[in-house]
């Protein structure tokens, strides 16, 4: 499978776009977005560079929480990638974690060309009060929501299942719609998974999000499983 046009070999071609401080500032053409959001700290940044094959294309910022901006990366003329500031982060002025709050809320509702949300979360620590918050505003709009259970590695295969299956029976006693997969950007787990709702919801062709030889990790053995699950 070495000609076929994957979804992550679009990802591969992932370009910084523009940054947008507001709503009526995202720019006005794109059809299909996917928005990625997390807590400071989560592995945002790391996620979008391990699935774009990119080392600096999405920057943590130095001060975490500071940077109050949606940052838009193209994938063609129609699609995009944007990177929501990472939140709930303690340092942050409660007028200024207040107004992005307002901010974010607003693009999450009123957005018409965004198709889902990635939404981070440290497998260690998830499903904090920022995460539900988010959560619930995804709910308020049927939005698709994917949750990246992120450094993956940090955990052994028994736990790292275990905290999937914690996470799958928290979302239904909570009555929240998504769906949930271990992921890692250090040892590149979970990427096909990610690449495929990814595809789904960017309206690429299903045959597309199939992963290519010249892009596949090795898979190492005993390595953790990585299927998505719906809840």
């Amino acid at each position: 499978m070495t000609a076929q046009y994957t979804m992550l070999t679009l990802l591969r071609q992932a370009t910084f776009l523009t940054s947008a401080p507001r709503l009526s500032a995202c720019p006005p053409t794109i059809v299909y977005e996917a928005a990625f959001a997390g807590r400071s700290n989560a592995g945002k940044s790391s996620a979008i560079n391990t699935l774009t094959n990119q080392r600096q294309l999405a920057r943590a910022s130095k001060t975490p929480g500071r940077t109050q901006l949606l940052n838009y990366f193209s994938l063609d003329e129609e699609r995009c990638l944007v990177d929501l500031p990472g939140y709930g982060y303690a340092a942050v002025p409660l007028a200024v974690k207040e107004a992005w709050q307002k901010e974010l809320e607003n693009y999450l509702l009123k957005r018409d060309s965004l198709q889902g949300l990635i939404v981070l979360m440290d497998i260690r620590h998830p499903l904090q009060k920022y995460d539900e918050m988010l959560l619930n505003w995804a709910q308020k709009r049927n939005l698709r929501v994917h949750i990246l259970l992120t450094k993956a590695d940090k955990l052994n295969r028994s736990p790292a299942l275990a905290a999937l299956q914690s996470m799958q029976k928290q979302l239904k006693e909570k009555d929240i719609v998504a769906t949930v997969q271990l992921f890692s950007a250090l040892r590149r787990i979970g990427l096909e998974e990610a690449a495929q709702v990814l595809g789904e919801w960017l309206n690429y062709p299903p045959a597309a999000v199939e992963l290519a030889e010249e892009v596949s990790a090795p898979i190492v053995e005993g390595e953790l499983t990585n299927e998505t699950k719906d809840i």
